[in-house]
């Protein structure tokens, strides 16, 4: 009698020469296809009309052990009420092609109707734009023109090692975008196994992020900002110069801000600051001259689209920026001679403004304890006596670091422009 399948026998398949059709002792006419390519898919073998028949229930691992044993078990219960789930199965992909049409197998017609049909469906705008990026930058100048059913294993990998020798992180995307690709043909019955179902292990190892903005990313930054103007433009100058948290920005009142005489400051009550301790920004010049830019209203906050509540949709503001940025870039491409379509900015977080200008100060020469003050980030830099005492928090050596930050951004701004 055949043994019961686990998970750990099934990660322990091998592929050899010829198909193997392997049965799980769980469930009584359930098998376990395994490819020579490796591909693995679940099948059922049950009589009907006294005529053996096969029913294909899916992929692994898009269907688990526990999924497949479920869907064998409807399949099976079908039969039991007299209907055929093979036959019925054929009938369904006969009536979605007709509806569907004379569809083409081509790769770049399969990833369109992917995005359509699952990208813009089931994520946020900021995925949506992200997914269509990796689709059109790495997928597609491969494999467009390819027939869907002709991808195999090895491609797959080659594609990610290609990736990954120029973008590690990167190429874990593509990896994971692929992955739900192949399952999405294999749902709708475009492929009878994913290409994928062999595991292919990530090339980076993915711990926190520490993305910062490179000196050209910053400069298209700037430009798309001018570009989309106050006050989401406002908001992303305002996070990079002064290494703030986004909800403090986003809803800073004009009267926290002191703008005259040589002393310009802002002030973050403790209410307002995450970690419930006010905290003191110097403002240097060119922080000065982004809030001037931005229109005075009636309203008591510095930033606001409604006049009464603080900005917000910050996830659409940020993915016009980024398309914006990739647009001046690839423009600086072309006017250099280079194609413009092989530019690529890596995927970025507002988050990640605040770790660029902290990075950034730390370049110019200013020391950790100091960078900490003036993000009002408290990490054990200062201890003991040093930190009770300390109350004044370092307030000209923050006003000096971020002075310097501001110039620096203030140059890159200058180049090119």
């Amino acid at each position: 009698m055949a043994k019961a399948l686990t998970v750990k026998a099934i990660e322990a398949l091998k592929p050899q020469n010829v198909r193997q059709e392997i049965p799980d002792g769980g469930l009584s006419g359930l098998y376990i296809i395994v490819q020579p390519s490796g591909a693995l898919s679940w099948a059922i073998r049950y009589r009907f009309d006294g005529r053996p028949k096969k029913f294909t229930v899916g992929a692994y691992p898009a269907y688990g052990l526990a999924q497949a044993r479920e869907a064998a078990s409807k399949a099976l219960r079908e039969v039991s009420e007299g209907r055929d789930p093979a036959t019925e199965k054929m009938l369904r992909r006969t009536i979605q092609k007709e509806e569907e049409g004379a569809a083409s197998k081509l790769v770049k017609d399969v990833l369109d109707d992917f995005v359509k049909r699952h990208v813009e469906v089931k994520n946020r705008p900021s995925t949506i734009n992200e997914n269509k990026r990796i689709i059109e930058a790495y997928i597609k100048p491969k494999w467009g023109n390819r027939h869907i059913a002709s991808i195999t294993r090895a491609d797959a990998s080659k594609l990610i090692d290609d990736v990954a020798a120029r973008a590690p992180v990167m190429a874990n995307r593509v990896l994971a975008l692929l992955r739900k690709f192949f399952n999405w043909c294999v749902d709708r019955d475009i492929l009878d196994a994913s290409p994928m179902s062999k595991r292919i292990q990530p090339p980076a190892q993915e711990t926190s992020r520490d993305h910062i903005l490179t000196d050209d990313e910053i400069r298209w930054l700037w430009k798309a900002c001018n570009k989309q103007g106050p006050p989401f433009g406002s908001l992303v100058k305002l996070l990079l110069l002064t290494a703030q948290r986004r909800n403090e920005v986003a809803k800073a009142k004009r009267k926290e801000f002191s703008l005259a005489g040589n002393d310009q400051l802002w002030t973050i009550p403790k209410h307002r600051a995450k970690n419930k301790k006010e905290h003191f920004v110097p403002l240097p010049s060119f922080v000065i001259e982004v809030i001037e830019e931005i229109p005075e209203t009636e309203s008591a906050l510095l930033l606001t689209t409604t006049g009464t509540t603080p900005i917000s949709g910050f996830s659409k503001g940020k993915t016009v920026i980024a398309a914006d940025m990739l647009a001046f870039a690839r423009l600086e491409a072309a006017e250099r001679g280079e194609d413009p379509a092989g530019v690529i900015i890596e995927r970025w977080t507002l988050h990640d403004l605040r770790r660029t200008a902290a990075s950034g100060m730390a370049r110019l020469g200013t020391p950790v304890h100091v960078v900490e003050a003036a993000l009002n980030h408290r990490s054990g830099a200062i201890k003991g006596v040093s930190r009770v005492y300390n109350r004044y928090e370092y307030f000209e050596e923050k006003r000096e670091a971020l002075t310097a930050w501001a110039d620096h951004v203030k140059q890159l701004t200058l180049v090119k422009d």
